[in-house]
Formats: C-alpha cells, structure tokens, sequence
C-alpha cells in the first residue's frame, strides 16, 4: 500500500509534474525504501509505504518418536531413518519437553560431563538439559522424580516448542 502526499506550501495545491511522482513510486518501488520525501522550491512531495505483513515461520510438524527396529541385512547398507519419524505411541513414561525454541544441549559446557545419562535417577528440580535460546542458556529442569528412560534429543541438536526432550520413568 503506497501513501503519496503532494502540497504547495503557498496555495495547498499540487503543482509537481505527474511524471516526477511516477518516476518517484517507481523508484521507492524498486529500491525497497519505506519513505521519500522530495522538495522542489516550495513544492513537495512525500511517498510512503505501509510496512509488508510479517512473514512467520511456517511451524513444523510435531515430531513422533519409538523404539528401534530392527531391520534386514539389506537395509544396513541404507542410511538408517531418524528415531523421530515412528510413531508417538511408543513413547511411555513422563515426558519433559521443550519450553522454547532453541539449541539443546546435554552439558553445561562442550567439556563437560553430560547433566544427566539413560538409567539415572533424578529428583524434582535436578538439571536434565539446557536449552539455549537467543544466547541464553535456560536450564531444563525435573518436574517428576525417577528414572531416566531415554533422551530424544541429540546434543546440540535444535529443538522446537513443545518438543519431548527427555523420558522419566
């Protein structure tokens, strides 16, 4: 949507050459400019446009995830599919997912040892992960006390909202 205001500051009448506007849309048009205001003596001329509609990133699919099968000899020389495209319903226990968008991380630095492993038993309030979100690190933490059944989530693999990180049994 373009707004293009025109004035003469002595008469408040438009006097500018219709040509010269249209030369000026085309311009704001072809550069990618919001606003242009142009003078002429006592002639002006402003040509604005009204911001794009924000483009969102379209969301992705909610992952699924379940257990490994086994599969022919054959299909060892195939690359293995993700984990994540089984179906949801083979995933039993509590499952602590992703607040936010963002980086999962297992360590609280790349030296580290991890905060939690498969088999660990775990408290309400105990650091299962790290998600890094716009340069800041939030700590996942335990809402259930238990046994940790599997981590879904590759370290330094990103994660999206909602999405189960790891399984508390």
């Amino acid at each position: 949507m373009m707004g293009i205001i025109a004035t003469h500051k002595e008469y408040g009448i438009t006097l500018m050459d219709i040509r010269k506007i249209k030369k000026l849309i085309e311009l704001v048009e072809e550069s990618g400019i919001s606003e242009l205001e142009i003078s002429e003596g006592e002639e002006s001329v402003r040509i604005s446009r009204a911001p794009a509609a924000p483009n969102y990133p379209m969301m992705q699919q909610p992952y699924a995830f379940a257990a490994p099968q086994q599969q022919p000899a054959l299909a060892a020389a195939v690359a293995p599919a993700p984990v994540a495209e089984a179906a949801p319903a083979a995933i039993s226990g509590h499952i602590v997912c992703s607040p936010m968008v963002g980086t999962f991380y297992r360590t609280p630095s790349p030296d580290a040892k991890a905060f939690v492993e498969v088999g660990q038993k775990v408290s309400v309030g105990d650091t299962l992960c790290i998600v890094e979100a716009m340069k800041m690190m939030n700590q996942i933490e335990a809402d259930k006390s238990g046994t940790v059944k599997a981590i879904l989530v590759e370290n330094g693999q990103p994660v999206e909202f909602d999405e189960p990180l790891v399984v508390i049994e």
